[in-house]
């Protein structure tokens, strides 16, 4: 096991960082040729779902509909801490803002609606105090 597993301290080092381009979730039924420009990639039963920055999508003319900030909270929270995902979505959700989450090994990344991100970033920063 490796990183935080404390929610008080995993709340305290949160670190919410924006990464200030656009980005959008795009849906095949197979691998599109050059994916080497996604930033993450899923497989479902119903097809891959590619999270690409939004001028990579416009410029392959790969359909989506959803345009959001990526916001990384850059604690190293464990795979196995109870309580984070609970905690940062009951507080973006207090606020009106909707919020997909994908966590990797060492860091939950969050993507909330594009015009919401600064907001959003206040509302992660406010967990920390």
């Amino acid at each position: 096991m490796t990183g935080k597993t404390n929610l008080e301290e995993i709340l305290k080092t949160l670190r919410p960082e924006w990464h200030e381009d656009e980005y959008v979730f795009c849906s095949f039924m197979e691998m599109p040729d050059d994916a080497s420009e996604a930033i993450m990639w899923f497989r479902e039963t119903e097809g891959i779902t590619l999270i690409v920055r939004k001028e990579t999508a416009d410029r392959k003319k790969w359909p989506y509909s959803f345009v959001a900030a990526w916001i990384t909270l850059t604690v190293n929270s464990s795979l196995e801490a109870v309580g984070l995902t609970a905690a940062f979505s009951f507080a973006l959700s207090g606020e009106g803002i909707s919020c997909n989450v994908v966590a990797g090994f060492y860091h939950d990344h969050l993507f909330v609606p594009s015009g919401d991100a600064a907001r959003a970033l206040h509302v992660l920063q406010g967990l920390s105090k």
